[in-house]
Formats: C-alpha cells, structure tokens, sequence
C-alpha cells in the first residue's frame, strides 16, 4: 500500500509539472505572437519614417522628371506620409520628419510650378513678336500663332495641373501652387496679347475712321472671338474655370474699352449715338452675351459699361438736342406756309386710325354714330407725306423713336415727358403765328392735325407717360417765422408753448408728388383745341344771328329785371327790317364760308370720317343758334314781321351746312 501511495504521490507530482510546463508554453506562444504583432506594428509605423531616405533621393536625383511615370506617385505616398504623421503627433520625431516630409512636398510641388512656369515662358517667347514685326503681321497671323502654340505644350501641363486640381479643395499648399500657376498663365497671356491686341484695336479704328457703329461692332466681334478662344484655351490648361479666368478676360476686353472710349464719348451726332446703343445692346450684348454667358459674362460687363457710357451721351444729347431744335425752334417762313404747302402737294387717300377718329369724336364732344370701315386700320401719317409735318414734330418722333431702343423704360418715360411738353409748345407757338398771318381757323386746324399725328406716333410705345415728381414745400415757412416773431416772448419757455420748438415743428419742408401724363396733356390739348374750332367756325357762321341775340337778350333781361314791358322790335336794332338784313347777311355768310370751311377741314384732316365727327358738333352749333334765334322772333314778332324777316326753317340750315 505504501508503494501505492508513493506512486500515487509521484503522479500527482508528475501531473502538476507537466501542467505547469505546458501553461508555461502557453504563455510563451502568446507572448510570441504579442512580440510579433508588436514588430509588424513597429515595422508598419517605421514604413512611413523609412520611406523619407528613399523619397528625398528620388525627388533629388537629376534623372527625375515632373512628367515622368515615377513623379506623381512620390508626390502621392508623400501626402499619405504627411497625413499619417499629423495625425500621430505622440510617436518620436514625428514632428522632426514631418517637417522634413513637408520640405519635400514644398520641393516636389515647386518642382510643378518651375515646370509650368518655364512651359509657358518658352511657349510665350516664341511666338512674341518685337514691335517692328508687330506692325508688319496681319491680325489673323498674329493671334493665330499665339493660340497654336500655346496648344501644342497645353497637355505637358494639364496633366500635371488635373492632379493638383483633385487635392486643392482638401489642401492648402496644392491651392496655393494651382492659383500661382493660374495667375502666372494669366500674367504671359495678359504679357503677349496686350501689345497685340492694343494694335489691332487701333487698326480697326484707322480702318472705320468716322463710322462709329462699324467700329464699335467689328472690335466687339473681334473681342467675342477672342474670349472665346481664350476661355477654350485655358481649359486645356486647367479643368476647371476660376475667377481669375473672368479678371484676366475683362483685362483683355478693357484694353477695347480704352481704345474706344475716346471715340464716341465726345460724339454730338444723336443718330450716330443711337446706332451705337443698338450695336451695343442688340448686337453684341443679347446675340452673343446672352447666349453664352458663361464664356462672354466679362466681356458683357465691359460692353455694359461701354453702353451705359453712350446711353449717358445720348440722354445728354438728347435733352440738348430738344431744348435747341424743338424748344427754341426758329420756324422759316416756308414751315408756316399753311394751307399753302398742303395744297402743293395733297394726301392721296382718306385712311386714318381707329383710334385717331375716336380722339377727333371724344376732343369734339359728339358721340360717334357711323360705323368705322375696315380700311381705318393705318397710320394717320399714311394720310399725310411727313414732308408736311411741322419740323418739331418730326424731330420729336425721331427722338422719341431713337431713345425707346436705346436707353432705359424708366428713364425714356421721363425723357418722353419732356420731348412731349416741348413738341407741343413749339406746336402751340407755330398755331399763334400761323392764326396771325392766316387767321384763327388755320392755326386751329394746324394744331389739331398735328396733335392727331403726334398722339397716333406715341401709341405704338409700351411705356407709361404718366411720371411722378417729387418735392419739397416750403410755403408755410414764412407763416412759422412770422408767429415765431410774434412770440418771441416765449422763445425760452420751458413748455410746451416754447415758440423756438413750434417753429422747429412747424417749418420742416412737406414732401409733395405731383403726377405729370404727357399722353392726357396731348389728348387735353387736342380736345380744347377742337372745341376752340368749333367755337371759331360757329362764330364766323353765325356771327350776324348771335350778335342780335346776345343783344335782344340783355334788352329782354333788363325789362325782366325792371318790370317794364319793352317791344323788342322797336329797338333800333331790332326792327323787322334790320332783323331781315341781319338774317340775309347771315344766310349769304353762310353760304360764302361755307364750302371754304369744308375745304380747309379736307385740306388740313385729309380723312372724311375725321372731317364728319369735326363737323357734326359745328352743325350742332349753327342750327342750335338759329334756333335760339327763332325762338326770340317767334316770341316777340308778329306774323307780318315774321314775314317781312323772312328767317330760313331749321331744315333748310341743316339741307344748307352738309358736307358734299
């Protein structure tokens, strides 16, 4: 049993070794492997300290080229290096080799911008051309080799430029070499197109001379072309657009801006000044800026500048232009020779406007009662040979016709609202001395004529005429200085009364706003003046007739007005023989002036339905007056002084004033 036991214990004590040796073993394998991961570790680390030896002598060897197979991938596990160490700033010396990583980044990327550099200084001294060839070259040589060579090296650097493109948006250094690369591209094209393109803009204008809008066209052509080949051009450089591209292109445009400017910003001829803006606004800016602006944005906002430039001009010299030959317009004996011209030369048609004839029926006061025919669809200038029109009012309508294209909606209202003021005063003038020289009818039916034509040109604009002036009002100043005079004895009140505080209150200007329509101006002008006529022409035919009743009238108020019953035709000048010469000399009256009023409305109206609405008020007149009359004979005569006056029926003065 012993020896049992004894075997039993050498058992146990064999068990416990051979357990604690393999446990022991055990731990030397995880100990092992620990060590193991611990040195891949280490060894994965060291990788990025390692490789700075063997990138420094790759990035210094003489055999090393920006453009070689071997170059982009240094510069790429250069960026992993720099990135790793960064952010691992707790591992030894990391900041040493980052530092040194980072000096040869700075070496790598300079290396890039040294190759770009000398690619585009090479490029540009070989197509430079001295001043003397300059001048020799044609323009079409002389910007063609520029582009062409310059497209040739364009692959050497875009590919370099793609690459530092992709990592410009995360990194500072690769942003900072693409815009010194950008900017120095821009400097040597800037460099070799300037001189150039200086002498090309100055041939265009030697070759126009004193054609302005040719000018001004072919160089904004000219300019278009070249921003659009410079816009292709640099992307074959880069591949993205920056916004130095759209400094370095209006750089370029300036350069026509300057050589231009001084030919048209002293121009006095308006219609020269016109054409320029429709050059300017029609067909550089909206042909060509307008479809493609990305490309000509910089050279529209130098062709903007250059329009706002002529518009100023042109505003300048139409304001100018209307105080000079419309305001103060010395008409010529032979621009009042009305009817006279008219007559020279007569209309060849009876075609008017709707509307024309729709003014003419409001200005007279009498409602249109006859159809509009179909062929009232014209111009009321189709009537007329503008030839005919009075000078201010052809000058007027060019103007107005020149600014609507040229210049602004807000500002053509308000131009058009001081061309419309002076038209019509020079016309108004014109009327008093033609009513002088040919007598009132005339000048009146001058006016109307004119104001028609005027009205009937303005329609076709798409503007509001109606303009609204500010101001100030100092009218109660006065009142307010004179009450602080008169309580001056309270001007250190220390209330409410103080006469100093109600006079700081009370004399503070007033704003006001006063609404001008040229348009309701022209159509009030109108509509007066055809009252006048009527009033005139009514006048000339019944002057005998009303003269009898305005004083039979007072005869009979006055005997209203006393009491007395006074016999009308023993008045001096109403016996029933003065009444029946007064009726005679009127009737011969009316059939003398008749037939000439009806001539001078077809000579001056030229329209038969504007010549019935005119007339039908006139009519309406006369026979009303001989109404009146007869209501006064047939009231205060007898049957033998009725007969002895002999006063024509109401029929027989409507059969009498017609139009034939």
């Amino acid at each position: 049993m012993s020896e049992l036991e004894r075997l039993q214990e050498q058992y146990r004590h064999v068990s416990t070794q051979t357990g604690a040796l393999h446990s022991a073993c055990e731990q030397l394998l995880e100990d092992q492997t620990r060590l193991v991961e611990t040195v891949t570790s280490i060894s994965d680390k060291l990788v990025f300290f390692d490789d700075y030896d063997s990138i420094y002598h790759k990035l210094h060897s003489p055999m090393l080229s920006v453009m070689s197979e071997t170059f982009m991938p240094i510069l790429t596990r250069l960026d992993e290096c720099i990135s790793y160490l960064s952010s691992h700033p707790q591992f030894q010396e990391s900041s040493v080799y980052l530092a040194r990583f980072n000096q040869c980044q700075a070496y790598a990327l300079s290396l890039i911008k040294n190759h770009t550099v000398s690619t585009l200084r090479d490029a540009t001294k070989q197509v430079m051309p001295s001043p003397a060839v300059l001048e020799t070259l044609s323009t079409d040589d002389m910007f063609g080799s520029f582009f062409g060579k310059f497209r040739t090296c364009a692959p050497r650097v875009k590919l370099l430029m793609e690459q530092v493109e992709e990592k410009a948006d995360r990194k500072e250094n690769y942003r900072s070499l693409l815009y010194d690369c950008q900017q120095c591209y821009f400097n040597f094209r800037l460099a070799l197109l300037q001189p150039s393109l200086t002498t090309a803009v100055r041939r265009l204008v030697a070759q126009h001379g004193s054609d302005r809008a040719a000018l001004v066209r072919s160089g904004g052509t000219f300019m278009v072309r070249l921003c659009q080949d410079e816009y292709q051009l640099f992307l074959r450089f880069f591949s993205k657009t920056c916004p130095g591209l759209d400094e370095f292109l209006e750089s370029l445009s300036s350069i026509l801006y300057d050589e231009l400017r001084p030919c048209f910003i002293k121009l006095n001829h308006f219609e020269t000044l016109a054409d320029l803006c429709i050059v300017l606004k029609v067909e550089l800016i909206e042909d060509y800026v307008a479809q493609k602006p990305t490309e000509l944005s910089a050279f529209g906002a130098v062709a903007e500048q250059m329009l706002e430039d002529v518009q100023q001009r042109l505003v300048y010299r139409a304001q100018s232009f209307m105080q000079s030959d419309i305001q103060q317009y010395s008409p010529s004996p032979g621009d009042l020779a009305y009817p006279d011209k008219l007559r020279v030369s007569k209309p060849s048609g009876n075609e008017s406007s709707e509307s024309a004839v729709a003014t003419v029926a409001e200005a007279s006061s009498s409602s249109l009662t006859m159809p509009i025919s179909p062929g009232m669809r014209q111009q009321l200038a189709s009537a007329d040979q503008q030839g005919m029109w009075y000078p201010t009012l052809q000058r007027t309508l060019v103007c107005l016709a020149k600014l609507y294209r040229c210049i602004n909606k807000s500002v053509f209202e308000s131009m058009s609202q001081e061309a419309l003021a002076v038209c019509v005063q020079s016309l108004v003038q014109a009327m008093a001395e033609i009513s002088k020289k040919k007598g009132q009818m005339n000048g009146l039916l001058f006016l109307i004529k004119h104001l028609l034509i005027l009205r009937e040109q303005i329609a076709p604009f798409d503007v509001n005429f109606a303009v609204k002036e500010r101001g100030l009002d100092f009218s109660h100043l006065k009142d307010a200085a004179v009450s602080l005079f008169q309580h001056r004895n309270r001007m250190f009140a220390l209330n409410y009364q103080n006469a100093f505080l109600e006079f700081v209150l009370q004399s503070g200007p007033h704003l006001t706003e006063n609404y001008l329509d040229s348009r309701k101006d022209v159509d009030n002008r109108l509509k007066s003046s055809c009252e006048q006529f009527v009033a005139t022409v009514t006048a000339a035919l019944t002057g005998p007739i009303a003269e009898y009743v305005e004083k039979a009238q007072r005869i009979l108020d006055m005997s209203a007005k006393q009491g007395s019953k006074v016999k009308l035709r023993q008045q001096p000048f109403a016996g029933p023989g003065k009444v029946h010469d007064v009726v005679m000399e009127n009737f011969k009256a009316l059939e003398a002036k008749m037939p000439d009023i009806l001539q001078l409305m077809r000579l001056y109206l030229a329209n038969r339905e504007l010549e019935c609405i005119l007339f039908k008020p006139v009519k309406e007149a006369v026979v009303s007056a001989y109404k009146q009359f007869s209501a006064i004979i047939d009231k205060h005569y007898s049957t033998e002084d009725l007969a002895i006056i002999s006063c024509p029926a109401e029929e027989q003065i409507s059969a009498l004033i017609v139009m034939p």
